[in-house]
């Protein structure tokens, strides 16, 4: 492979676009950590919670390592997993989210110690409840975000990946198990009250991930019979720049031939094709419904690479 193959993707739009949105995401899942977790000592099913708790056994025996090189050592190890047992692309977006998320804990550190927003309680909600909920909220927001382009957070999700590749389990199900393996470890240092809030919080956290996905990925699949397709399917293409289906079918109370057209939009782009419609007074019946669940990536490869006419 010469140097230009391996440099290739440097230059590219998705590139760039998905760079930018590990980045986003794992500044999010950084700050969750930062502001919620560490002041509270939770021990929530993640490698970050696991850090956690050998950074203070540790600390306990004399060896003094901070959070985010420990954060650091784990997430290396497990980034060879996950190279070698789910994949290149995996892999390599992992590295980078995973190398990251330690600088960006210091970067909120740098930027706003979490000691200024204690207000004078144990932690910045004052609440462990309500420091596992923001949590958890934060970090699934995150792991949706990052799942959505094949990438992840590092850490647990590399371990719930691999559950979910080889048992064949949801991904929301996998993190539970993966998280809540690490969370019994915080039996160690936590009462057993913390460590409880913490497997509540992994349970919770694994419903939030399939909920933040299910909404990340849902699409309208749109079926339209109307006599004027090839305008719809214009506007579809080169106005919306998504793909669509043209199907032939006989009405069955008129017997007429019809022409439908179907297409995978977002509720924006609904939204638009609708108003198109009714601007050119389209004559349609149109139906409606939500997918959470798309398999096949033609559409996204191809969309990335549209430009809009001029």
């Amino acid at each position: 492979m010469t140097a230009r193959n391996i440099l290739a993707p440097l230059g590219t739009y998705k590139f760039w676009n998905e760079l930018v949105i590990m980045t986003l995401g794992m500044l999010v899942g950084a700050a969750g950590v930062y502001y919620f977790l560490v002041p509270s000592k939770l021990i929530i099913g993640s490698i970050s919670g696991l850090s956690i708790v050998l950074t203070e056994l540790l600390g306990n025996a004399g060896v003094n390592i901070g959070l985010s090189t420990m954060v650091f050592v784990i997430n290396a190890i497990l980034l060879v997993l996950a190279w070698i047992l789910i994949g290149a692309e995996f892999g390599a977006k992992t590295i980078y989210t995973a190398l990251i998320l330690g600088p960006l804990i210091k970067f909120w550190e740098a930027v706003l110690p979490y000691e200024k927003v204690l207000a004078g309680g144990a932690s910045v909600m004052d609440d462990p409840w309500m420091d596992l909920l923001c949590f958890v909220l934060m970090l699934s927001i995150s792991q949706a975000i990052l799942f959505r382009i094949n990438a992840s957070t590092g850490g647990l999700d590399i371990i719930a990946k691999i559950v979910n590749k080889y048992l064949h389990l949801d991904i929301g199900t996998s993190v539970t198990i993966a998280g809540a393996m690490i969370c019994c470890t915080a039996f160690t240092i936590n009462p057993f009250r913390l460590v409880v809030a913490g497997l509540v919080g992994t349970w919770i956290n694994g419903i939030a991930v399939d909920y933040f996905t299910a909404t990340l990925n849902r699409r309208k699949r749109v079926c339209m019979i109307t006599d004027r397709a090839e305008e719809v399917r214009k506007y579809i293409i080169e106005d919306l720049q998504r793909g669509c289906s043209i199907y032939h079918l006989t009405g069955g109370y008129s017997g007429e031939e019809k022409t439908e057209v179907v297409s995978l939009l977002t509720q924006d782009e609904f939204a638009g094709l609708y108003d198109f419609i009714q601007k050119n007074n389209i004559q349609a019946f149109i139906t409606a419904g939500n997918v959470s669940e798309i398999y096949g990536m033609w559409n996204e490869k191809h969309h990335r690479h549209f430009g809009k006419k001029k």
